[in-house]
């Protein structure tokens, strides 16, 4: 499919409400670029044309909807291949510009290359992006906090500085997430306030509506949230 056959075909499973529903959640989207595709569309879409040549619709960037971002970022987490999805990662996270897009772009093969993946998401990390910054956090989460886990790589997440919702968000479900799975090894974090109070006080909101943190650790948590300075 061409590139403009493809955003026909987007357009062909609009749902106006859908649109509607999502331009409440995507702040940093005008109304008018939602079409309203619901996602497992656009997966099941996106799976489709991964058996075919998309790269006219790969290198057509900017897009103007986000739906066609969306299906961008699941046509580039079904490529196979480590160095070409990373390349083409690498072209899209400069255009990514809300967080669904950004949550939701996970290429599968990186599961396999994480050794690879570890530098890139270092420097992914030191980005003037907001977006870039919050996938690369998004990764640490993703890949780096069972098994390969290493005290550093929170360090890595605690060091951001910035004044970016998105990023301060992210950096508060990493140490969530953490909390759950290396809760030693990060309450420290916590405990010695190495954290800018938003990402302190969202981090200790989202663990204590974990699942995965016990009533004692979330009774403890509670007890250390700040006040602003």
């Amino acid at each position: 499919m061409t590139a403009e056959e493809i955003r026909g075909a987007l357009f062909a499973m609009r749902d106006a409400e859908y649109a509607a529903f999502q331009a409440k959640l995507l702040p940093t989207r005008t109304p008018e670029t939602l079409i309203g595709v619901r996602t497992p569309a656009l997966r099941k879409l996106a799976k489709s044309l991964s058996k075919e040549d998309h790269s006219a619709f790969l290198h057509m960037l900017p897009h103007t909807y986000f739906d066609e971002d969306q299906l961008h970022a699941f046509l580039v987490s079904e490529l196979r291949d480590f160095d070409t999805c990373l390349a083409e990662t690498e072209r899209f996270l400069p255009y990514i510009d809300n967080w669904a897009t950004c949550d939701q772009f996970s290429p599968k093969v990186f599961a396999k290359h994480t050794d690879d993946l570890l530098p890139e998401i270092r420097r992914w990390l030191q980005s003037p992006h907001t977006y870039t910054v919050r996938f690369a956090a998004g990764m640490l989460m993703r890949y780096f906090l069972d098994d390969r886990f290493q005290p550093e790589y929170a360090e890595w997440v605690a060091a951001l500085r910035s004044e970016e919702y998105y990023v301060q968000m992210m950096q508060a479900w990493y140490f969530a997430t953490a909390l759950a799975k290396q809760y030693d090894a990060v309450i420290g974090y916590l405990t010695g306030c190495r954290l800018p109070l938003p990402v302190h006080n969202k981090t200790i909101q989202k663990a204590v509506e974990s699942f995965r943190i016990t009533p004692e650790q979330k009774a403890y948590l509670r007890t250390l949230r700040r006040r602003e300075e």
